[in-house]
């Protein structure tokens, strides 16, 4: 691997840095700890700082010693999530139900190396904004940076992002040109019938039954109304109904996720969703009420910022060990939100088997959103290389 000396020497540094984080995950929106630490050490290297875009955010700004006018954005992710930790090894969780199971700790690591290298050398031309965002698990922290100004604050002409990925060895990475992460919905779908003795259903109109037919309906719309080639799942994962045996009960709940990897899918699934649920309702004499919530559009690529990102990645690790069109993750990531206002691109870096865990790490797979999952230090000057490369050779080109 072509590593950046510098960025390596720092590696001790860098892992006390990240392990801190680990031991002390803040929720989304509440990360005021790390935007502290975070916005301490951009001010330590020179770095212009920028606070309180969606409460929490930080931004900082490097200008390069050469002129130019490019400009470009690099986003990592501060929040942890709200589960408990299982592993024991003396970098856990010290808050109680608030873990790093998702390797952010290790993202704003990896940036802040970046940060310090570009800061301390400046041999470029043009404006390097680096982006520590709050509130990606679930709290759209990505979206409410948008729509507080980011990008008319901090005119760039790309924006990047990065994930760790269980499974990949360190220094292996993988990128695709258009979609990489789907769209995350929910859905609520109440059924009111008509309450009676179990015993006699006929005195009653039974929400249960029409609860049924429904979870089974709604899967015609993957197999029936998609397209057989564009990637989709409805998935029902709570139905709630009842509290007694000899009673049929007036409500029945269905809940849920939709994802796709294509706004037009997605609104073809929500529409019939809404028709199946209301026409399996009257056709069962049943009230039905069709709530479908969109929370991250899917996270599609841009086709010439993916083709970047993979020759900085190739001239890194070699052309074996980068995947230019990796298969999508159903997961999602907000990072789409900033996708859909800006040319970029969305890559993976892989985060290994779970080997480099501590002793004291728990039985489970080091996979994300996992107690035992642990971000593998052995990636931050990779991922650290990898952002400081790709921000130097961005703003290299000409001038568009």
């Amino acid at each position: 691997m072509n590593l950046l000396e510098p960025i390596v020497a720092w590696q001790n540094d860098l892992a006390a840095i990240r392990r801190d984080f680990h031991m002390h995950p803040e929720l989304g929106y509440e990360e005021f700890r790390t935007s502290d630490i975070v916005a301490a050490k951009l001010q330590e290297w020179g770095i212009e700082v920028h606070r309180g875009l969606a409460g929490t955010g930080v931004v900082g700004t490097i200008r390069g010693n050469l002129p130019g006018s490019r400009s470009l954005g690099l986003r990592a992710d501060m929040d942890a999530l709200p589960m408990d930790e299982v592993n024991t090894f003396e970098h856990a969780s010290k808050n109680p139900g608030k873990m790093h199971g998702c390797g952010h700790d290790g993202h704003t690591t990896m940036l802040l190396a970046a940060s310090r290298y570009l800061a301390q050398y400046r041999n470029f031309a043009g404006t390097v904004y680096v982006i520590f965002q709050p509130a990606e698990e679930g709290g759209g922290g990505a979206k409410r940076m948008v729509d507080e100004g980011l990008f008319d604050l901090f005119p760039m002409d790309a924006v990047f992002g990065m994930h760790n990925w269980p499974g990949m060895k360190v220094g292996q990475f993988a990128v695709a040109s258009g979609p990489i992460m789907a769209s995350s919905n929910t859905f609520k779908i109440t059924i009111d019938g008509k309450g009676c003795h179990g015993g006699m259903p006929h005195m009653g109109i039974d929400p249960v039954m029409a609860a049924v037919q429904m979870a089974q309906s709604l899967q015609t719309i993957i197999t029936r109304n998609r397209d057989p080639i564009d990637p989709a799942v409805i998935s029902i994962t709570q139905i709630h109904a009842g509290t007694a045996d000899n009673v049929v009960p007036t409500e029945a709940i269905l809940r849920g996720t939709v994802r796709t990897f294509t706004l037009e899918t997605l609104d073809l699934i929500e529409r019939r969703m809404e028709e199946i649920s209301r026409h399996t309702a009257a056709a069962m004499g049943c009230e039905v009420n069709f709530e479908f919530r969109r929370l991250y559009p899917p996270t599609i690529n841009h086709a010439a910022e993916a083709a970047f990102c993979t020759e900085v990645m190739r001239d890194m690790v070699g052309a074996t060990n980068v995947n230019p069109e990796v298969k999508p993750s159903t997961g999602a990531e907000d990072f789409s939100f900033m996708l859909l206002e800006k040319a970029g691109a969305y890559i993976w870096a892989g985060n290994g088997s779970g080997d480099h865990r501590d002793a004291g790490h728990g039985m489970g797979p080091c996979m994300l959103h996992n107690g035992s999952y642990d971000f593998n230090d052995e990636l931050l000057p990779v991922g650290a290389t990898y952002w400081t490369q790709l921000a130097l050779r961005w703003l290299a080109q000409p001038a568009a």
